[in-house]
C-alpha cells in the first residue's frame, strides 16, 4: 500500500491523528500519575492521621471501585454524545479531584476524594480506545494501542516518584495540588480537537429490504452476547489481569520473605518487572499488528501465545530456580505478559458495531476488573497465608493457561465475528 493510499484511511490528516495521540497519551499518563501518587504518601498520611494498613489500601481500591460503577454511564456517553468532550470532562473532573486531595482533613475526606478521580477516571480506557479505534486505519490499530498503554506504568513510576519527592520536600498534600495541574492543562486543550462524528446505531435489516434500522435494546445486548469472539477475549483479558495484579501486589513481598531483601530493595526489584511494560506493550503491538497483514486472526492468536510464554517463563522461574537466574526469568516474563493487551484491546473494537465500541471495553473493563484485578490479591493473600507466599505465586501460571485457551479459543470466532459487523464510514467533524 502507497503512502497517499494509506493516509486516505486517516479519517482526519495523519499529522493531527498524531496530535490526538500525543493529548490521549498524555491524559492516561497523568491519569495514572494521579491514581498512584498517593502510594508513596502512605507513611506521612499513616502518621499525620493514624489510620491503618488496611486503610492506606481502600484509598487505592475506592478508585477502582468507583470505575466498576460508572463506568458503563460514561462510556454510554462517549459512544452516543462525544468521545472528545466526555473524555476532556472526564479528565477536568479527575484533576480537580486530585487537587482537592490536598484539601482533606480526614480519611473519610479524602477516600471520598479518591471516589470521585475514580469517577472521572471510569470513562476514559473505554473512551480513549474507541477514539483511537476510529481515527487509525484497522492495521495499525494494536500498535497504537500499545504505545498509548505504555503510558500505564510510565505514569504509575512517575506518581509514585514524585510523590515521595514533593512529600518529602514541600509536605503530602502539595504532591496532589502539584500532580494534578498538567493533567487539566491537558484535559482543557482536549475539548478543542477535533474527532469523528458520533456513529448513529443504525443496522441493515433484511426485513425492510436491506435498508438501515434503528438498533433496539435487544439488537444491542445480542451484538454482545452473540460474538463468541468477544466473550473470550473479555474472560481471557481477566485471566492475565489476575496474574499481573496479583505479581504487582505481591512481588515484594515474594523478594522480601524469600529472598530475605529489605522491603525498600523490594519495592525496587518488584516494580522493575512490571516496568518493563513500557518495551512489552508497544512491542507486542507492532508484532500483533504484523501478524495481522498475513492473518485475520491473529491478535487472537498472538495473545493465546503471549499468555503460553508467560507462564513458561514464571513456572520455569519459579520451579527449578532461585536468586539472580529466578530474577532473569521473572524479567522475562514482565516483559512478555503485557504484549497481549493491544492485540486483545483491539479486537474488543474489531467485533462490534462502531456506535458501540466504548461500551465494548467497557465491559471488558468491567469484567478484568471484577474477577482479575480485585480478586487476584485476594486469593494470592490467602494461599499465602497457608501455605506462604513463594507455594502461592505457583497458582498464577495456571491462570496463565487458562488465558491462552480462552484467546485460542476466541480465535476460531474471530473472522466471522468481524464479517458480521456492520459497516460504517466514520466521518470527521466540520
Amino acid at each position: 500500500m502507497s503512502e497517499q493510499a494509506a493516509t486516505k484511511e486517516y479519517k482526519l490528516s495523519k499529522g493531527y491523528t498524531n496530535y490526538i495521540f500525543i493529548l490521549l497519551f498524555l491524559l492516561y499518563f497523568f491519569d495514572y500519575v494521579d491514581r498512584m501518587v498517593v502510594t508513596s504518601l502512605f507513611p506521612h498520611i499513616k502518621e499525620e492521621w493514624g489510620i491503618s494498613d488496611a486503610q492506606c489500601g481502600m484509598l487505592v481500591s475506592a478508585i477502582y471501585w468507583s470505575i466498576v460503577m460508572f463506568t458503563i454511564p460514561a462510556s454510554i456517553l462517549v459512544d452516543r454524545w462525544s468521545r472528545k468532550k466526555t473524555i476532556g470532562l472526564m479528565a477536568v473532573i479527575w484533576s480537580i479531584a486530585t487537587a482537592a486531595c490536598a484539601l482533606t482533613k480526614n480519611f473519610g475526606q479524602l477516600f471520598g476524594a479518591r471516589c470521585v478521580i475514580g469517577v472521572g477516571e471510569a470513562g476514559y480506557a473505554p473512551g480513549g480506545t474507541a477514539m483511537l479505534a476510529g481515527l487509525y486505519p484497522e492495521e495499525k490499530r494494536s500498535r497504537m494501542m500499545g504505545i498509548w498503554n505504555a503510558s500505564i506504568p510510565l505514569g504509575s513510576a512517575v506518581g509514585i516518584a514524585l510523590g515521595g519527592i514533593i512529600a518529602k520536600e514541600f509536605g503530602w498534600r502539595h504532591a496532589f495540588g502539584l500532580v494534578a495541574l498538567p493533567g487539566l492543562i491537558v484535559a482543557i486543550l482536549f475539548f478543542f480537537v477535533k474527532d469523528y462524528k458520533t456513529v448513529d446505531l443504525l443496522k441493515t435489516s433484511e426485513a425492510a429490504g436491506g435498508q438501515k434500522v434503528k438498533m433496539s435494546k435487544m439488537d444491542i445486548f445480542r451484538e454482545f452476547i452473540h460474538t463468541p469472539s468477544l466473550l473470550f477475549t473479555y474472560f481471557g483479558f481477566a485471566a492475565m489481569v489476575f496474574v499481573t495484579t496479583s505479581l504487582m501486589t505481591w512481588l515484594p513481598t515474594f523478594f522480601n520473605r524469600i529472598h530475605n531483601m529489605p522491603m525498600d530493595q523490594a519495592g525496587i526489584k518488584g516494580g522493575s518487572v512490571m516496568i518493563l511494560a513500557l518495551v512489552g506493550a508497544p512491542l507486542g503491538g507492532f508484532i500483533a499488528d504484523m501478524w495481522f497483514k498475513k492473518r485475520k486472526n491473529a491478535r487472537l492468536l498472538f495473545s493465546s501465545v503471549v499468555a503460553v510464554l508467560s507462564a513458561l517463563f514464571l513456572a520455569v522461574g519459579l520451579i527449578f530456580f532461585s536468586g539472580n537466574i529466578q530474577y532473569v526469568f521473572i524479567l522475562f516474563m514482565g516483559l512478555v505478559i503485557v504484549a497481549f493487551v493491544p492485540a486483545a484491546a483491539a479486537v474488543t473494537q474489531d467485533v462490534v458495531h462502531p456506535g458501540l465500541r466504548a461500551i465494548s471495553y467497557a465491559l471488558c473493563v468491567i469484567v478484568q476488573n471484577l474477577l482479575g484485578a480485585s480478586t487476584g490479591p485476594i486469593v494470592v493473600g490467602s494461599l499465602s497465608d497457608s501455605f506462604g507466599i513463594d507455594k502461592a505465586l505457583l497458582v498464577l501460571p495456571a491462570f496463565l493457561v487458562v488465558a491462552a485457551v480462552l484467546f485460542y479459543i476466541g480465535s476460531f470466532f474471530y473472522e466471522c465475528d468481524r464479517d458480521k459487523v456492520e459497516k460504517v464510514t466514520l466521518e470527521a467533524e466540520g
